[in-house]
């Protein structure tokens, strides 16, 4: 069987059939592109990939069958994976779960991230980032979106993954309690 040419023009672009790409923009009233965070994705196969494993876009912009930009509400929590590779093997491997931040916040920088991001989970090595992906499959199948759990649940991902321990379970305890903050705070 032989491999179309990325040139034929009826085969669909790589950004839309890599992964299990999520990046769905939401209908949603205008946002100043000035205060949204933006993403930028790439498909360079066997070379480098970034990719949005879960998050909610309200906007994107192709700039070419590789590249994409896509954009994210201050608040909207996002998963980031970075993978590049050599003639050697993989040189890169890492997971951001981020938060998208308005002007008022402290944001660190991350390279594909502008204008940066409120950092909830930082893993490199892919060990790690396998083990935080299974963690992010799991609370998928516990019923929960990813985006949507509670903030400070990333970050314990983070710290025990980071020691090599396994993080708790995501449950609808800790998730009521996270909506009952929310409430009491807004």
């Amino acid at each position: 069987m032989s491999r179309r040419s990325s040139e034929d023009a009826s085969e669909p672009p790589p950004y839309l059939v890599h992964h299990r790409d999520p990046v769905v923009v939401a209908e949603a009233a205008p946002t100043s592109a000035d205060h949204l965070t933006w993403v930028e994705l790439v498909f360079d196969p066997g070379r480098m990939e970034r990719w949005i494993r879960f998050g909610q876009a309200v906007d994107q912009r192709i700039v070419s069958r590789r590249n994409r930009f896509v954009a994210f509400r201050p608040g909207v929590v996002f998963a980031f994976v970075r993978w590049a590779s050599n003639d050697h093997g993989t040189v890169v491997s890492r997971l951001d779960i981020l938060q998208a931040a308005d002007v008022t916040r402290a944001r660190i920088a991350i390279p594909g991230v502008l204008p940066g991001a409120v950092s909830l989970l930082r893993l490199h090595g892919w060990p790690r980032v396998r083990r935080a992906l299974e963690v992010i499959d799991a609370v998928e199948s516990g019923g929960f979106e990813p985006g949507a759990v509670a903030p400070d649940y990333w970050r314990h991902v983070h710290a025990r993954l980071a020691v090599s321990l396994s993080p708790l379970p995501y449950t609808t305890e800790r998730h009521r309690a996270f909506r009952l903050r929310q409430q009491v705070s807004s």
